[in-house]
């Protein structure tokens, strides 16, 4: 409570302090503005007058007689009449400053220039002084802008303007007038790369023809409520920012590293762009407000999709925010991980160009042709064990054996970690972890449904029918998945390899030989989320696209909980032509950054294919497991016919040796054993031997196969 007294108390002086300079320097000015009018209206009444005594019809006559020594101009301005009068505004610390008030105006202007200096030199400074620091204004443009905000201040303020000006359409400020009235005037005031109209202090109303100095003057709103003690952001940058808030616990140690390089380059001195890399943009966000929080900063996020390609347009912002960044104390975040070509690119860098100070630039990964001002700094997700810390923290006492398990199988950050323990709630009944683990999935769900087509897995292994060698392939992949953190983390293998971690699988085979089947069952097993890519939604005949949305398919995967299936994989993971053109060119980019991306993905990949000599032998030599998926044999098709029926059918006494010796795949024996169900319903009989063979007839005539009589009889 002492210390939110005491931020109350400075806040109370530095706002008491504040309003006391305004009265005083808005004294100061309608002094000076009335000064300047009478002078102006003296110099107009000024009148030749007949010395007394003189006779009457003595009166001017050519130009030459008005210098006689009968002659004498009127040259003293009038008392000070009640624009002159003791300000009502002055507080009585201000009033008690003064000097004694002499007889004339010259004396009350200068006891009010007296005033208003004292008023300026309090401790902290007035907020006009303080934005004159800041900005690096002279005296002059200083008193230029208190004349424009005392419009927005003081309602006597364009009665004066046009009275100082001698024309009742001009009251509002010109240059113009500001050059007569005010001291110390300086032509370059007026520049458009000095202070008041570089930092957009004040709007010039210009019409075509017009000359600048009389031009009307009209100070910027974010301005006059800075000067009235009003600081807050510009309402026209506000719907393009997003604060920024460090994270209430302390980040983990590798993010920590981040934070310490961010502001260790910020203390050089050089005003860097610190341009933070890595896929996951929650976890940059977070490095960047914690810099920021250290550094007494305030943080701002911008999509860099809101900059505009129009000069104009972009010069604007990029005024307003260098102006919001020096009186907010702040820096931005500007996210251009969405930036993915040149010219993007260059519109960034033409925005860097355009601000100063620190500024966090978050990209995937590094932009080249900068500037020498931008510095990387690597951000990842947490490690294996700073997940599991955070799972056990958030968790509490119920977590149990969850930290591990959600750990080896998820890549998560701190605040994900976090949102979906508290959405799971610790009842006291059994299957925490078997909750936390659905949440997990659920939680990346959104991204993938959107990239790749889901697949319900629900085939089991007893379901499944292959010979006993590549049945055993298949166990050993569900098993690397499995202990993949215990080899990886424990084991220590993660520290000697930079490339595949991750596990991926070639499945080849004739059609209908069960290799979607397998995929379903090892992502059952291992209750994975199953994802066949659509190749219509990946693949683009536009340059870059393809790869643009195969970077996004593989982020959302890494986060784990997740098995990529890439049905008919010849199509993307096709041989490198000999180049021959341009369309030959980009083909082989495509497939050269598949095989990097391959490489370097930390999940479960399957790649299915009925023509294995179509792959890129470099795939091959990336594949950890290949597995021949044969033309099933009759003791495989048998098998097969035992089991493809569910238990509830209902289904009469089926010669399955004789259904085993039709040369038929998995595939087909499943649309026989389907269409014969249905046969079946539609009689209101169960299936019996007849309505199979009718159904088999009907699939070998679908693939022209041979098809005798007596082999269906």
């Amino acid at each position: 409570m002492t210390g939110q007294r005491g931020e109350g108390s400075d806040m109370a002086n530095r706002e008491a302090g504040n309003s006391e300079f305004l009265a005083a320097a808005l004294h100061w000015l309608r002094l000076r503005l009335a000064w300047y009018a009478e002078q102006q209206a003296a110099a107009s009444r000024a009148v030749l007058e007949p010395v007394p005594g003189s006779p009457p019809e003595s009166v001017p006559g050519p130009p030459e007689q008005a210098h006689s020594a009968r002659w004498r101009r009127r040259t003293q301005p009038p008392a000070p009449g009640p624009l002159l009068a003791e300000p009502a505004l002055l507080t009585a610390t201000v009033v008690a400053a003064l000097p004694p008030a002499g007889p004339g105006p010259g004396e009350r202007l200068a006891a009010a220039d007296a005033a208003m200096r004292a008023a300026e030199n309090s401790d902290p400074p007035p907020e006009l002084v303080r934005l004159g620091q800041v900005l690096g204004l002279s005296s002059f443009e200083r008193h230029i802008l208190l004349l424009c905000a005392a419009m927005e201040l003081d309602p006597q303020m364009g009665t004066l303007c046009a009275h100082a000006q001698n024309d009742p359409g001009l009251a509002y400020p010109t240059f113009s007038l500001a050059l007569s009235a005010l001291p110390e005037p300086a032509w370059d005031a007026l520049s458009p790369y000095h202070g008041l109209r570089w930092w957009r202090l004040i709007e010039v109303s210009q019409l075509t023809g017009q000359p600048l100095v009389t031009s009307g003057l009209r100070a910027d709103e974010r301005i006059v409520n800075f000067v009235k003690g009003l600081n807050e952001l510009d309402e026209r940058l506000e719907p393009l920012l997003t604060p920024l808030q460090a994270a209430p616990g302390e980040l983990p140690a590798s993010q920590q590293a981040s934070v310490r390089a961010a502001i260790d380059l910020s203390n050089t001195g050089l005003l860097p762009v610190l341009q933070l890399l890595g896929p996951d943009s929650l976890s940059k966000q977070l490095v960047a407000a914690e810099a920021a929080s250290r550094m007494g900063v305030r943080l701002y996020r911008m999509s860099a999709e809101a900059l505009q390609g129009q000069a104009g347009d972009l010069e604007t912002v990029a005024r307003l925010w260098s102006r919001e960044q020096m009186l907010l104390g702040a820096t931005l975040y500007l996210d251009a991980e969405g930036v993915d070509n040149e010219a993007q690119q260059s519109l960034v860098a033409r925005f860097l160009t355009r601000v100063g100070g620190v500024l966090f630039l978050a990209t995937r990964e590094p932009w080249h042709r900068l500037g020498a001002r931008v510095y990387p700094i690597d951000v990842a997700r947490p490690d294996h064990a700073e997940q599991r810390t955070a799972w056990a923290a958030a968790l509490g006492p119920a977590a149990a054996d969850a930290p591990e398990t959600l750990a080896a199988q998820f890549d998560l950050n701190v605040p994900t970690i976090g949102d979906i323990a508290d959405s799971v709630p610790p009842l006291p009944e059994a299957g925490l972890a078997d909750r936390l683990w659905d949440a997990c999935l659920a939680s990346n769900r959104p991204r993938l449904d959107a990239l790749a087509q889901r697949i319900e897995p629900k085939a089991t292994w007893d379901q499944f029918v292959l010979p006993e060698a590549e049945l055993t392939l298949l166990h050993q992949i569900a098993h690397q998945v499995a202990k993949r953190s215990t080899v990886y983390e424990t084991w220590g293998f993660a520290d000697r390899m930079s490339r595949g971690l991750g596990i991926s699988a070639l499945f080849t085979g004739p059609s209908g030989t069960g290799k979607t089947m397998a995929a379903e069952v090892i992502a059952n097993d291992l209750r994975l989320s199953l994802y066949r890519i659509d190749l219509s939604a990946v693949v683009s005949k536009y340059i870059g696209e393809t790869e643009k949305n195969l970077r996004q398919l593989f982020d959302a995967a890494e986060e784990g909980g997740a098995l990529l299936f890439f049905d008919e994989c010849d199509a993307l993971f096709g041989k490198r032509s000999e180049v021959k053109d341009s369309h030959d060119r980009y083909a082989n980019i495509e497939i050269n950054y598949l095989l990097q991306r391959m490489e370097s993905y930390r999940g479960l990949a399957i790649l299915a294919t009925n023509m294995r000599s179509a792959l890129d032998e470099a795939f091959v030599r990336r594949l950890r497991f290949i597995v021949q998926f044969p033309f099933p044999g009759p003791p495989e098709r048998r098998a097969i016919w035992e089991r493809v029926f569910p238990e509830q059918a209902p289904t009469a006494p089926l010669d399955l040796d004789r259904l085993a010796g039709f040369a038929a795949s998995g595939g087909m024996i499943h649309s026989i054993a389907l269409n014969a169900a249905f046969a079946a319903a539609h009689s209101g009989n169960p299936v019996t031997m007849r309505t199979v063979l009718d159904a088999a007839r009907s699939e070998f005539r679908k693939f022209d196969l041979p098809v005798r009589d007596r082999d269906f009889a």
